[in-house]
C-alpha cells in the first residue's frame, strides 16, 4: 500500500520531476540519480544502460564497451570488487573525477587497460562525473581483476593522506579572475575582529586566540589538540559520503571568530590553499533574504558579483564542487528549524533561502562541496547529525588562552598582570572567563573591575552590568553620571535598546533596520553608546542595519526591558521560564512574542514554520531576568522603576524556578527494586541551576534542594564548564543527603574542579571522566575531599594526569580508611606513579576497586603494586589493561591471587603477556577458589596455548 502511494505520487509530482532533473540543460542530475538506483538495486544494469544518458557521440569505443557488458552480464561475475563498483557508485564517480589520468595510467601498468581504452573514457565532451562514470562502467566490463586494481588505487590514495583530487588543474581565466576578486572581499571582512568589536577596530591578526578544539567522537588517530585546518580536514571524519563539518559551541565560545580567522587565512593564502573559492554566509543576516533564490543567485548576490562570465564560474564550481568551501555561521540563529523533508536537486532552481540551506547541508545540492556550518549545541538534533561528515566542539579558552587574550588585550603589560592577578584571586570570574565573549568584556571593563575591590563580579549578570557601567560612563561627563546615576541618566537609552533586543529575540530577529529602530525609538545618541554596530553585508544592499555587539548582549537588554518597562505583559516571566516545556510543541516564539504589548493583532500572527523560537537565548535572557531581580541588584532600580514592579517581578522569578525544579524531580523515575535511586539531569535543569545561581539568594537553592531525594546526579554531556560547575556548587551544597556526583564527558578542567569544592561534603562519589583535568586540579581537589567524611569514590578516567598526582591519591589512601575506589585508567602514569600509589596503598585496609588500564605502569610497576596488594582482605577488584605488563609484572601479580581472600577479578587483557606468566597465573589460581576470573585477552599467546590453557583453568578469560 506505501509503495503504491508512493508511486501515486511520483506520476502526480512528474512534471516537477523532469524539471528539476531537465532545466538545467546538463544530464548531471539525472545521470546521479540513476547513480543512487543503480548502487541500491532498484536498477539492474541493463535498466541502467537503456536509460543512461550520453552525448551523442558514435564511436567503436562505445559499441566495444556495450558488447563487453552484454558478455559480463551472461558470465553473471559477481566478484566481490565488482560488486563494490556498483553499490558505492556515487561516492566512487565523487572520489574519482578529477584524477581520470591517475586511474587511467594505474590500470595500464596493472595491465588491465591499453591506451586504446582511453578514448571512449576521456572524450572532451564528457563532464568529469561523466568521464568517471564511464570509466566505472569500461572497469566492470574488464571483469573482476580491473575492479580490484581501480579499487586498490583509490585506496592508496587515501593511504598516503593525499586527495584523490590531486590532479593539476588549471581553471579558466575568469575563474581566476573571480577568485582574486573574492578573496580580496572576504579578506576585507575578515581583518578586523567582526564580533563585539565593533567599536574598537581591533585587528583580527592582534587578538585572535585559539579556543579549545576537540573531536565530538573518540578518534584514535588524533595526537594532541585539533588545529583550524583539522576542522575541514579528513581527521576525525565518521561519515565519509557527508561533507559537511558542524563546529559547535555555546553563546560566547568564539564560533565568529574561529570562522573568521579561516576565511583570513584563506583569503591570505595562508591555508586551505586547497580550496580555490571559499563562499563565507551568516545565517543571521540570511534570516533577511524574503526572496526565492537559486544557488547561483546565492552565491553571486549574498558573497560576491563576478563582474562577467556567470555562467560559465557557475559551472566551474559544479564540475569541481571538491574545490569549494561554504561557511554558515549561526544555523542555530536560522529562523526556521533544519529539516530534510523537502528535499531540492536542481542548484538553478530558485527557492527560499532556508531550503537552500538544508539542500546545501545535507548535499542535495552540490554533492562534494565541503561545508562548514557553526550552531550551539541545543540547535543541533539526531535528524542534522546523520548528513555530517564529523562534529567539533568549540570549548572556549583554556587557562593559557585566558592569559594570553588578556595580554594581546592590553598594550601596556603592568595592566595585563594587574587583571590576570585580579582573575586568579577570583576563581569564579576566572571560570567566566573561559568563555571568550565574558574574557573580552572582564579586559574591556579592567579600570572597573581593578577598582571594585571585594565587589568583584561573581556572575554572568555582575559582569554585564559592568560593561553596560563602562560604556555609559564612557560617553557622558563625569557630572551627569554622578549627579543621577549611570542607570537613571541612561534609562531612556536602556529601555529603547532593550525593547529592540526584546522584539527581536522574541521574533528571532538579530539584525535591524532604519524601521526597526524608528519603531522603538532609538535615536542616533542610542546608537552612539556604543551597543549597537552596523551589520556587516557582502551583498550589495546600500540600506543601513544594525546588530548588537553580541547575541548575549541583545539577550542583556532585552532582560533588561523585562525588568524595567511597565509595558511588558504581567505574564512575560512566567512564559519565558516555560520556554523548556514549550520548546518541543514549535510555539515557544508565538507564546513568548504574545507578551509584546498589543498594537497590531495582524503583525502576531506568524507562519507556523518561523514560530520556532530560538530556546536557548531565551533562556539567556531569562539567566539575565534573574540576576538583574536579585536582592543584591534590586537597589539599581530605585530610580528608575517603582519599587514594587520591581518586587512583584523578583517574586514572580522565585516562583518560577521552584516549579521549574518541582517538575524536574517530579520526572524521576522509581528505582528498579535493589539499585539506588538516580537522577539524569537534562540540560534544561543546568539551565535553571544557574538560573538560581544569578539570584544568589541561598533561600531558594535550600528550598529547591530540599525536595531533591536521590542517590545519584548524573550530568553526562550536558556542556557543564566552569561556569556550570560554580552555579552547581552554589545549589548543591545545600543537599541534605549526600549524593554521587557524575560529571563524565564535560568541560570542567581545573577551574571548575576547584568551583566545585564548595559542595563535597555532600558528595559520596566523584565521576569526572573525560574533563581535561591536570595534576593541579587534582591537587586542590585531594586537599578538600581528605576532609569529608562522605567521599569514598573518585573515577578520572580519560583526562591529562600524571605520576605528580599519584603522591596526593597515595596521601589520600593512607589518610582515609573508608575510602573505597580508585579508578585512573587513560591517563599518563608510568611505573614512578605506581610505585607512589603502592605506598599508600600499603596503608590503606578499604579499598575495594582500582584501575589503572591505559596507563604505562610496565613490569616494574605492576610489580610495585603486587607487593602493596598481596596480602589484601578488602580488594574485590583490579584492573591494568593496556599497561605494558609482561611475565614478569603477571608472576608479581601472581602473588596477590595466592595470597588475598578478597580479590575476584583481575583484568590483564592487552598486555604482552607470554606463556610463562600465565602458567604462574594458573598456578596461583589452584590455591585460591573465590577468585571468579583473570581476562587475558590479546596477549603474546598463540591461539594452541590459548585453547589449552583455557581447558585447564576456566576462570582464565581470552
Amino acid at each position: 500500500q506505501d509503495d503504491g502511494k508512493k508511486t501515486e505520487l511520483v506520476l502526480k509530482k512528474r512534471t516537477d520531476i523532469l524539471d528539476a532533473l531537465c532545466s538545467s540543460g546538463s544530464a548531471e542530475h539525472l545521470e546521479r540519480v540513476l547513480d543512487v538506483l543503480l548502487a541500491q538495486g532498484e536498477l539492474t544494469w541493463e535498466d541502467y544502460q537503456n536509460v543512461q544518458v550520453l552525448p551523442e557521440v558514435q564511436g567503436a569505443g562505445f559499441s566495444s564497451l556495450s558488447s563487453c557488458s552484454n558478455v559480463e552480464e551472461k558470465e553473471e561475475t559477481h566478484g566481490t570488487s565488482a560488486q563494490t563498483l556498483l553499490t558505492q557508485r556515487p561516492s566512487l564517480i565523487y572520489k574519482l573525477q578529477d584524477c581520470i589520468d591517475g586511474a587511467l595510467k594505474a590500470l595500464v601498468q596493472s595491465g588491465h587497460f591499453t591506451s586504446a581504452d582511453f578514448d571512449p573514457v576521456q572524450l572532451p565532451i564528457y563532464t568529469p562525473t561523466q568521464q568517471a562514470r564511464r570509466l566505472l562502467d569500461l572497469v566492470r566490463s574488464k571483469g573482476e581483476s580491473a575492479a580490484a586494481a581501480v579499487l586498490q588505487y583509490i585506496h592508496q590514495k587515501q593511504e598516503a593522506g593525499s586527495s584523490l583530487n590531486e590532479e593539476k588543474l588549471t581553471p579558466p581565466k575568469e575563474v581566476l579572475k573571480y577568485q582574486k576578486k573574492l578573496s580580496s572581499s572576504v579578506c576585507a571582512q575578515s581583518c578586523f575582529l567582526s564580533t563585539y568589536g565593533g567599536t574598537s577596530h581591533m585587528s583580527l591578526d592582534d587578538i585572535y586566540t585559539e579556543g579549545q578544539l576537540e573531536l565530538a567522537h573518540e578518534c584514535v588517530d588524533v595526537q594532541g589538540p585539533l588545529g583550524l585546518e583539522d576542522i575541514v580536514g579528513t581527521v576525525g571524519t565518521v561519515n565519509e559520503e557527508a561533507d559537511t563539518v558542524l563546529v559547535c559551541g555555546e553563546a560566547g565560545s568564539g564560533k565568529s571568530t574561529l570562522l573568521q580567522r579561516l576565511h583570513l587565512l584563506w583569503a591570505r593564502g595562508a591555508a586551505l590553499q586547497y580550496y580555490l573559492l571559499l563562499f563565507p554566509f551568516s545565517c543571521r543576516r540570511l534570516n533577511s533574504e524574503q526572496r526565492e533564490l537559486s544557488v547561483q543567485e546565492l552565491l553571486f548576490q549574498h558573497c560576491c558579483w563576478p563582474d562577467r562570465e556567470q555562467e560559465e564560474i557557475f559551472q566551474f564550481i559544479l564540475d569541481h564542487p571538491h574545490l569549494i568551501l561554504f561557511t554558515f555561521d549561526g544555523l542555530d540563529e536560522l529562523k526556521q528549524s533544519f529539516s530534510d523533508e523537502h528535499r531540492l536537486c536542481c542548484p538553478t532552481q530558485r527557492a527560499p533561502v532556508h531550503i537552500l540551506l538544508f539542500n546545501l547541508i545535507q548535499g542535495s545540492l552540490l554533492k562534494g562541496v565541503r561545508k562548514v556550518v557553526t550552531s550551539r549545541p541545543e540547535a543541533v538534533g539526531p535528524v542534522l547529525k546523520k548528513h555530517l561528515c564529523k562534529e567539533v566542539l568549540l570549548k572556549g579558552f583554556s587557562p593559557n588562552g585566558i592569559d594570553c587574550f588578556v595580554r594581546k588585550h592590553h598594550s601596556d603589560p603592568t595592566v595585563a598582570v594587574k587583571v590576570l592577578e585580579s582573575l586568579q584571586a577570583n576563581t569564579a570570574l576566572l571560570g567566566l572567563c573561559h568563555s571568550p565573549v565574558l574574557c573580552w568584556i572582564v579586559s574591556q571593563c579592567h579600570k572597573e573591575l581593578l577598582g571594585c575591590g571585594e565587589g568583584s563580579p561573581q556572575t554572568i549578570t555582575d559582569v554585564y552590568l559592568m560593561i553596560l557601567q563602562h560604556f555609559f560612563q564612557r560617553q557622558s561627563p563625569p557630572k551627569s553620571t554622578v549627579r543621577l546615576g549611570w542607570q537613571q541618566g541612561h534609562l531612556e537609552t536602556i529601555l529603547h535598546l532593550g525593547q529592540l533586543a526584546f522584539e527581536g529575540i522574541s521574533t528571532t530577529c538579530y539584525i535591524f533596520s532604519g524601521a526597526d529602530l524608528e519603531k522603538c525609538d532609538v535615536t542616533e545618541k542610542d546608537i552612539c553608546m556604543g551597543f549597537l554596530t552596523q551589520s556587516k553585508d557582502m551583498s550589495s544592499s546600500h540600506s543601513k542595519c544594525y546588530e548588537f555587539l553580541h547575541v548575549t548582549m541583545q539577550c542583556f537588554f532585552a532582560a533588561l526591558y523585562i525588568v524595567l518597562s511597565s509595558h511588558t505583559d504581567r505574564y512575560a516571566i512566567p512564559k519565558l521560564f516555560e520556554l523548556q516545556e514549550l520548546r518541543d510543541t514549535g510555539v515557544s516564539s508565538m507564546c513568548f512574542r504574545s507578551c509584546l504589548p498589543s498594537t497590531d493583532q495582524e503583525e502576531q500572527i506568524v507562519d507556523s514554520e518561523h514560530a520556532v523560537a530560538e530556546t536557548p537565548n531565551l533562556q539567556i535572557t531569562a539567566t539575565f531576568v534573574s540576576g538583574l531581580l536579585s536582592q543584591r541588584h534590586q537597589s539599581l532600580w530605585l530610580h528608575c522603576c517603582s519599587t514594587a514592579m520591581v518586587e512583584k517581578k523578583a517574586r514572580q522569578v522565585a516562583r518560577c524556578l521552584s516549579k521549574g525544579m518541582q517538575k524536574h524531580f517530579k520526572s524521576i523515575p522509581q528505582p528498579v527494586q535493589g539499585e539506588k535511586k538516580s537522577m539524569h539531569a537534562m540540560p534544561g535543569f543546568v539551565w535553571l541551576i544557574k538560573c538560581i545561581y544569578e539570584m544568589q539568594e541561598s533561600r531558594i537553592a535550600k528550598e529547591a534542594m530540599s525536595k531533591l531525594q536521590v542517590d545519584h546526579l548524573k550530568l553526562t554531556y550536558c556542556n557543564i564548564g566552569p561556569v556550570e560547575c560554580t552555579a552547581l556548587a552554589y545549589v548543591l551544597q545545600h543537599l541534605r543527603n549526600a549524593v554521587g556526583i557524575q560529571l563524565d564527558n564535560n568541560s570542567v578542567g581545573d577551574v571548575g574542579v576547584e568551583q566545585l569544592l564548595p559542595c563535597m561534603h555532600i558528595c559520596k562519589s566523584l565521576y569526572l571522566r573525560n574533563n581535561n583535568i591536570t595534576d593541579e586540579g587534582i591537587h586542590k581537589l585531594i586537599a578538600k575531599v581528605i576532609q569529608c567524611d562522605n567521599f569514598q569514590k573518585i573515577a578520572l578516567f580519560n583526562n591529562k594526569l600524571t605520576d605528580a598526582c599519584t603522591q596526593h591519591f597515595s596521601h589520600l589512601l593512607k589518610t582515609r580508611q573508608d575510602f573505597l575506589s580508585l579508578r585512573l585508567g587513560n591517563n599518563n602514569i608510568t611505573e614512578e606513579g605506581a610505585k607512589q600509589l603502592a605506598e599508600g596503598l600499603k596503608s590503606n585496609h578499604s579499598l575495594k576497586h582500582l584501575g589503572l588500564w591505559g596507563n604505562k605502569i610496565g613490569d616494574v610497576g605492576a610489580e610495585a603494586l603486587a607487593s602493596a596488594l598481596e596480602n589484601s582482605d578488602t580488594l574485590l577488584w583490579l584492573s591494568l589493561v593496556g599497561n605494558g605488563v609482561g611475565s614478569e609484572g603477571a608472576y608479581a601479580l601472581a602473588n596477590i591471587i595466592r595470597n588475598s581472600t578478597s580479590l575476584e577479578e583481575l583484568w590483564l587483557t592487552e598486555n604482552c603477556i607470554t606463556r610463562a606468566g600465565v602458567e604462574c597465573l594458573i598456578e596461583a589460581l589452584e590455591h585460591n577458589t573465590h577468585m571468579k576470573s583473570v581476562w587475558l585477552r590479546n596477549n603474546d599467546l598463540s591461539l594452541e596455548e590459548v585453547k589449552e590453557m583455557a581447558q585447564r583453568e576456566s576462570r582464565l578469560t581470552f
